[in-house]
């Protein structure tokens, strides 16, 4: 088996067998992202624990590039700060804009180095990048409504006393 298949594989697989995938309550955001050039629709819910992002869950209609990547990508960030995801996100973001030019590191990417060649095929880019799109996306909306720390409420009312 070549390269090339074996990353097909790694994709059929996690098409088959969706990791994470299923709502689950106890959520930070939920966001919705879609596909309209392809019909791909998902759903996803963030979990955090302070900055960690302790679960990441979803439903999904749509190909199996959409939906094996999101799968990838739960299993990628679920224990992860935000910023080490939001970091896996960028990386991934560049490699798919790059037309495979870029290569992700094995260590830090898994499985989710299977889709350098679908960065190759740029109608399918779109797909691959669904589920990363909705976890940044998911992050920013629980961040935002995310209980203020302590010291952010110190910070602004020693904003307020200097005004």
């Amino acid at each position: 088996m070549n390269v090339e298949e074996m990353y097909q594989q790694i994709i059929l697989d996690h098409y088959r067998e969706k990791h994470h995938s299923g709502l689950r309550e106890d959520y930070n955001a939920e966001v919705t992202q879609v596909n309209p050039s392809c019909g791909d629709e998902l759903l996803l819910r963030v979990h955090l624990d302070g900055d960690v992002i302790s679960d990441v869950s979803y439903d999904a209609l749509g190909c199996s590039i959409s939906q094996a990547s999101t799968s990838v990508m739960t299993d990628l960030v679920i224990g992860k700060t935000i910023d080490e995801a939001q970091e896996l996100y960028r990386g991934f973001q560049e490699m798919m804009r790059s037309r495979g030019t870029i290569e992700l590191d094995e260590d830090t990417y898994e499985d989710a180095i299977a889709f350098e060649g679908v960065a190759k095929l740029m109608a399918r880019v779109k797909c691959a990048m669904l589920g990363w799109s909705a976890l940044e996306d998911g992050l920013l909306k629980a961040t935002e409504k995310a209980p203020a720390t302590a010291d952010a409420i110190a910070e602004k009312n020693e904003t307020k006393e200097e005004g």
